[in-house]
């Protein structure tokens, strides 16, 4: 049997996932990482994208999008404390490529930093929702 680390994913509104994982990857802030059991206790933010969950006897890894928040890992225990998460399969693609597009139009009509830095976050997200998506379709999913 191979080893395993607790893992929960919650958001704001909801726990989206409690239970064993072999691996997590995610987007940190200075790259991705990942995280196998016994891994070095850590405390960091994420960046919006994909939380892959490498579940036992599961062919497939467990797909969860995070909008950003922040990693801690500790022993036997790793919490991904996220701003918005959203399983892999209720992400909306139509809901993403739209949000994408009303991000790029409201960076080319900048009209203040607020405004521009927002749009920044929220094309961010979109551009990682939309990813994920991608690469669901690629896998079958």
């Amino acid at each position: 049997m191979a080893m395993t680390v607790h893992v929960d994913v919650v958001s704001t509104e909801e726990q989206i996932f409690s239970g064993l994982a072999e691996a997590v990857s995610l987007p940190g802030e200075a790259g991705e990482l990942g995280i196998l059991p016994g891994h070095t206790p850590l405390l960091t933010r994420i960046r919006p994208g994909a939380v892959r969950l490498k579940l036992p006897d599961q062919a497939h890894d467990e797909l969860i999008f995070v909008a950003g928040g922040v990693l801690e890992v500790q022993p036997g225990l790793v919490t991904v404390l996220a701003d918005t998460a959203i399983r892999g399969r209720d992400l909306d693609e139509a809901k993403a490529m739209d949000a994408k597009r009303q991000a790029e139009e409201a960076l080319s009509n900048r009209e203040s930093k607020l405004d521009y830095a927002r749009a920044q976050a929220e094309l961010a997200e979109a551009a990682a929702q939309l990813a994920m998506i991608e690469r669901m379709k690629k896998r079958g999913h």
